[in-house]
Formats: C-alpha cells, sequence, structure tokens
C-alpha cells in the first residue's frame, strides 16, 4: 500500500466515523423521544387522562430537535475549539513550547530527533512541545495536517529514553503524520465530545428542584442515554486507535531499521512504574493520541485505545518473553544515551544522474534509514552560526534574507540598500555576517535551513510577520525576475506561515473527479513546462506529457502563455487542487512529474521543484537520495 492508498484509507475511515456518527445520533434522539413520552406518559396517568399515542410527530420533532443541536452543537464546539490544530491539543494537555535553541540537554535531544526525522521526511520542522509535569513515558502528534502539526512529549519520555529509542517514538507520530492518522483523530475528539454533552446536560436537570419538577426524571434519562452513546462512542474510538497503532509501529521500524529503539521504549513503558500514564486531566479525552495508553487500564480490550504492550512488542521482536526489567526513574538533565558528537559529518559531492519520474513518485510518504541518515548529514554540515541564527526569530529572517541575497554585487547592492532602509541596522548587520557564511554552501543546503527556520518564524508578531513577507518580496523583485528557487522560498512560507497569522479554513477532499479543476491543472502543468524548457516546441510538448497523465475522459487542456500564469495563480491552482481526493492528487503529480522531466529524467532541481509541489498538495516526499547521498 502507497502513501496515497493509505491517505485515501484514512479518508474512507472519516467517512464511516461520520457515518456510525449519524447512526449513534439517530439512536440517542430515538431515545430521548421515548423517554420524554414516558415521562408524559406516566404525568398524564396521574392526572386521570388518557394514555397518549406512542407517535407523537409533534413532540418528535422537539425532542429529536433538542437532542440535534445539544450534540451537533458540542461536536461543532470541541472541533472549533480544536481549529487551531497541534497548538490547541498541547495546549489543553498542559504543555510549553520547546524553545528552538533550549539549554537543557533533555529538550537538546529531542529538538535534534525531531528536526532530523521531519528533514528526513520532506515535512515542515513541527512545534515541538513539554508535558513539564508527566512522568510517564508518552507522546503524541496532533494537527489537522503538516502545517499545524505539533509534537508533544512527555517529561519522563525524553528523560528515560535513550536517543535510539526517543528516535523509535519520533518515528511512530511521524507515521501518523505521514499515514493521514491526525485528522481523523481530532474529529474522534469532537464526535465524543458532542455525545457527552447530552450527559453533562443530565446531570444538570438532575439538579433542578420543584414540586412535581419532571426534569430531574428526564435528566437522569439524558445521563443514562448520554452514557449509552459514550459507551458506543468510546468503542469507536478504541477500534480506529488500535488498529493505527500496530500500523505506525511497523512504520517506525522501517523508517529507522532499528528495532531495538521502539522495542526499547515499550519495554521501558512495561518496567517504569508510572509507565505512559497521564495526569492531565484532559488525558483521557486526548488518550487516543498518544504513543502509549495513557489512562488506566480498561476492564475490558474492547475499550483500550492501544494494544497491550507485550502483543506490540512481539508484533515487532516474536521472541519477547513477557518480562519488563524494572526501570528507575532518571535523573535532570541526564539526557540519556546521547552525545553531540553522534553527527555524521561530511556531504559527498552532489551525483549528476537524474531521477526516473515514475520512481521519484513511489517514495512519497516513505522514509528509509538513508533518508534519516542523509537528515543528519545536512544538519551537521549547515554552518553553526546559520544553525544558532535560525532558532531565533530575528536571525530567522535575517537568514530568509540572506538566502535570497544576489551574489552579484551589483545586483546586490540595491537590495542592501532596500534593507537598511526597512530594517534595523543591526539585523542588517546580522544578514550580511549569514549571506557571508552561506557563501561556498552547497546549494542542498537551502532547503533544510528554511525548513529550520519555519519554527522559529512562527513567533514573530504579526506586523513583525508582514513586514518580513514585504521586505522579502522586495528582496525578490529588486531584479525585475523571479528565478526558481526564489519563487520556492514564497511557496513554502506562505504554505507554512500563513495558517498562523491568516484565517485559514481547512481543506478537505472535496473533488473526486478532475473536471472541476481542468483551468487549475492546466495552469500548474504550463508553468511547469514554461520552468522547465526554454523553446516553445518543448514547452507544448512538455505539457502534453503530463496531460496524457491524467485521466480528463475526453477533455481537452490548453497551453496557457506566461503572460496567463503568474505566481498568484499558481498558488491559487494549488490551493484548489490540493481538495482533490488521494488518488487523484497521484495522478496530478505523475503529471507534473512527467512535465517537469519531458527528456524522461528528473533532474536535482526539478526534483526539489516537484517536493515543493508535493507539500502544497499534502503529500510530503523526502530528499531524493540518488542526487544526494550522506556519507
Amino acid at each position: 500500500m502507497d502513501f496515497f492508498e493509505r491517505q485515501d484509507q484514512a479518508r474512507r475511515g472519516t467517512s464511516r466515523l461520520v457515518f456510525l456518527f449519524g447512526l449513534a445520533v439517530a439512536g440517542i434522539a430515538t431515545a430521548v423521544y421515548a423517554a420524554v413520552w414516558l415521562i408524559f406518559m406516566f404525568s398524564g396517568a396521574e392526572h386521570g387522562r388518557t394514555e397518549p399515542a406512542f407517535w407523537q410527530p409533534d413532540l418528535f420533532l422537539y425532542t429529536t430537535a433538542g437532542a440535534l443541536v445539544v450534540i451537533l452543537g458540542g461536536s461543532l464546539f470541541k472541533i472549533a475549539e480544536l481549529s487551531q490544530g497541534g497548538r490547541a491539543v498541547a495546549t489543553m494537555l498542559g504543555g510549553r513550547p520547546v524553545s528552538a535553541n533550549p539549554s537543557d540537554l533533555d529538550e537538546k535531544k529531542l529538538r535534534n530527533v525531531v528536526e532530523e526525522m521531519a528533514l528526513a521526511s520532506g515535512t515542515p520542522v513541527p512545534e515541538i512541545y513539554l508535558l513539564e509535569q508527566e512522568d510517564g513515558i508518552n507522546a503524541f502528534a496532533a494537527g489537522y495536517s503538516t502545517k499545524d502539526v505539533v509534537i508533544g512529549v512527555t517529561r519522563g519520555c525524553i528523560r528515560n529514553l535513550s536517543r535510539d529509542e526517543l528516535q523509535g517514538v519520533i518515528a511512530h507520530e511521524f507515521s501518523h503524520i505521514l499515514n493521514g492518522d491526525m485528522r481523523l483523530n481530532l474529529r474522534l475528539m469532537g464526535v465524543v465530545y458532542g455525545i457527552l454533552c447530552l450527559a453533562i446536560i443530565g446531570r444538570i436537570l438532575l439538579n433542578t428542584r420543584g414540586r412535581k419538577n419532571p426534569l430531574p426524571i428526564l435528566g437522569l434519562a439524558l445521563v443514562i442515554i448520554g452514557g449509552i452513546g459514550m459507551f458506543f462512542g468510546q468503542l469507536i474510538k478504541s477500534a480506529v486507535s488500535r488498529q493505527r497503532e500496530f500500523l505506525a509501529d511497523a512504520s517506525a521500524v522501517q523508517f529507522t531499521r532499528n528495532p531495538q529503539g521502539i522495542v526499547g521504549a515499550l519495554k521501558k513503558i512495561g518496567g517504569l512504574v508510572q509507565g505512559a500514564r497521564l495526569q492531565a486531566p484532559n488525558a483521557e479525552e486526548a488518550s487516543h493520541l498518544f504513543f502509549g495508553n495513557g489512562i488506566a487500564s480498561s476492564w475490558s480490550s474492547l475499550f483500550s485505545t492501544h494494544p497491550p504492550l507485550a502483543q506490540r512488542i512481539r508484533a515487532i521482536d516474536p521472541a519477547f518473553d513477557g518480562h519488563f526489567p524494572e526501570v528507575a526513574p532518571a535523573s535532570p538533565g541526564s539526557a540519556s544515551g546521547w552525545s553531540a558528537d553522534e553527527f555524521v559529518s561530511g556531504l559527498a559531492p552532489a551525483q549528476p544522474a537524474a531521477i526516473d519520474p515514475d520512481h521519484f513518485m513511489t517514495q512519497a510518504g516513505q522514509l528509509t534509514p538513508g533518508h534519516v541518515r542523509q537528515a543528519q548529514s545536512l544538519l551537521a554540515n549547515i554552518p553553526e552560526p546559520v544553525t544558532s541564527a535560525v532558532r531565533d526569530a530575528d536571525g530567522a529572517v535575517a537568514t530568509l534574507y540572506a538566502l535570497v541575497l544576489d551574489p552579484d554585487p551589483a545586483a546586490r547592492a540595491p537590495q542592501m540598500q532596500l534593507l537598511s532602509a526597512a530594517c534595523d541596522p543591526s539585523l542588517v548587520a546580522l544578514t550580511q555576517n549569514l549571506f557571508d557564511q552561506l557563501q561556498g554552501q552547497p546549494e542542498r543546503l537551502r532547503l533544510p535551513i528554511i525548513d529550520l527556520a519555519i519554527p522559529a518564524l512562527r513567533y514573530l508578531a504579526r506586523e513583525q510577520y508582514a513586514q518580513f513577507m514585504r521586505n522579502l518580496q522586495g528582496l525578490i523583485e529588486s531584479d525585475q525576475q523571479i528565478n526558481l528557487f526564489e519563487y520556492t522560498v514564497q511557496v513554502i512560507l506562505r504554505r507554512h506561515l500563513e495558517p498562523y497569522y491568516e484565517k485559514s479554513r481547512l481543506r478537505v477532499n472535496r473533488y473526486r473527479s478532475l473536471q472541476p479543476v481542468q483551468e487549475d491543472c492546466a495552469v500548474l502543468l504550463s508553468a511547469l513546462a514554461a520552468l522547465g524548457q526554454t523553446e516553445p516546441e518543448a514547452i507544448a510538448g512538455a505539457f502534453e506529457l503530463g496531460v496524457r497523465q491524467l485521466d480528463l475522459r475526453g477533455a481537452r487542456l490548453q497551453l496557457l502563455g506566461s503572460q496567463d500564469w503568474d505566481l498568484n495563480r499558481v498558488d491559487t491552482a494549488l490551493n484548489r487542487l490540493a481538495e482533490l481526493s488521494p488518488m487523484l492528487k497521484k495522478n496530478l503529480l505523475f503529471a507534473c512529474a512527467h512535465t517537469a522531466a519531458a527528456d524522461g529524467r528528473l533532474e536535482p532541481m526539478e526534483a526539489e521543484l516537484m517536493r515543493i509541489i508535493a507539500d502544497a498538495l499534502d503529500c510530503p516526499i523526502p530528499p531524493i537520495l540518488e542526487a544526494i547521498e550522506a556519507v
């Protein structure tokens, strides 16, 4: 099963969840109607009135509407509360952001592992939150997409695990990111909370007073009905979660080729007195998000959000004897099993061989130990002043300015004048210093540097962000043209920063056919053909090659001239195309790859452009190992 099939499976899982939720709501509404009818019947009998007929259309309408308002209202409230994505979940659980440049060795180990896994998987570096008061070994990934994802870990996790074990846990969480589990997990929280609201209303009505007041009876009925609804809601949540945990464990082993990493973490959970348990008041609500079972064990495995530890370990290590060695809690700052000297150093020269576009597409959503080693090598070879700068908001701003400065002194002079007029002198000096540091460095370091800078850029004030983007745009346009790298910078920053500063709606898989987005396909393929070719005949040929990869059922796309598309129109097209179903995204990306590689080969820079387009479509593709090899 490839990345797109896993994404499609996750989408179908969401559809099944909606169906089951609809059945639950229908059953609950019917039960509420029956309870109200019984109250009316007994109340009428006390006053000598005739027993009412069971079917009362008006009563059914009112009770159903009331139940729907409570359940749907509660679900929409929770979904709105979680609309900020991973940040909302991490804050709800009592987490705090981990500094971009932490002094604590445990936190430094965590940040390094998360950064290398992000660079290896082709996703932006997520925000990292620490559950400071939690001594159990646990972690979670939460968000609606890679744009708002958060990795959260407990203090016990980073204090008690070695670097290999922590890498196994983080790889497990990245599997949830790549397999499309996060959005489904957040929707599960909304569904279950909506049903819970019915029981909450029931408890309120139970406490009402008054002679011959029927509301406490109705409250009792709602508590019972809500409890039954919660029973089935928990059943659904647990079943969905258990199924995904086995896949994430297997993926973590595939990503790291080190089964003892995740096995060691699971064994330590079993051997630690605290285990994976959480103390946060909202732990139960988010229990299905975590690496380990964070709440008390259920009396029935049907309600467990995670498979038993021994079962998970044996799925990876069949020889496990079921014994969990006792684990003594580690002391603060121990940074178990980690040293700053572990990094791989030295980059081999870029390989000139091009990449077959079909093979390129098989790497979507995949991650291998080679990618992890390559990420470690890239991190180790970024100049230290740049690494330090990108972990601070002002330094990250200066780094992005430095990346788009022109190497030609004559072209760079007006750019520096623009910065001098718009920025503080210290920021201008830092930009110049970072520009000097970056000269002579391999071009392949540029995208990882941008990825590392994004977390710090997210903490700019809104006015600072707006000024930063204006200045960056001015630097890029100072020579009246936009090259491929400058376009890439703009796409990455708009995609991964705008959601933090601008109100944006959640994307859904709205399109099940390419017919409604034909013009957007034409814009994207026309832009790719023009960026990769120079002669009109070659541009037309590249465009037609891409069109043939699409299943348009007889429709005919027209090649657009350069005057008919620009960056804004490409962005608009990508935003609409991001709402395609997963399998249609696969077709589109195949078409883009063949357009970019009209000569049958995808050159390294073209491959990087394809990675940016894939990222915009929520289809992360790791760096190309054939083009860049870590030693």
